[in-house]
């Protein structure tokens, strides 16, 4: 039940920094959430941004953390 919340948390969080990624030609997509880790799916621009990382680690993790504590990191993962 509370990974169900999460997932609901997170995807709702996701829809909130959508359109500024969109703005620079990139997305996410929310794949899973999984032992505390958040799973996404960059495309567009940011598929392939140098500053791919920074903007996981840095900006990501800062956004959702600030909501969802318990986030221990965020994977993009290839699909």
């Amino acid at each position: 039940m509370l990974v169900m919340y999460m997932e609901e948390k997170l995807k709702s969080l996701i829809d909130d920094i959508r359109p500024y990624l969109i703005m620079d030609g990139g997305d996410i997509e929310f794949v899973k959430y999984e032992d505390g880790y958040l799973f996404i799916k960059l495309s567009g621009s940011c598929q392939n941004c140098i500053y791919q990382d920074n903007t996981i680690n840095d900006t990501l993790l800062d956004f959702f953390k600030g909501t969802v504590s318990e986030l221990k990191g965020i994977i993009n993962v290839d699909l």
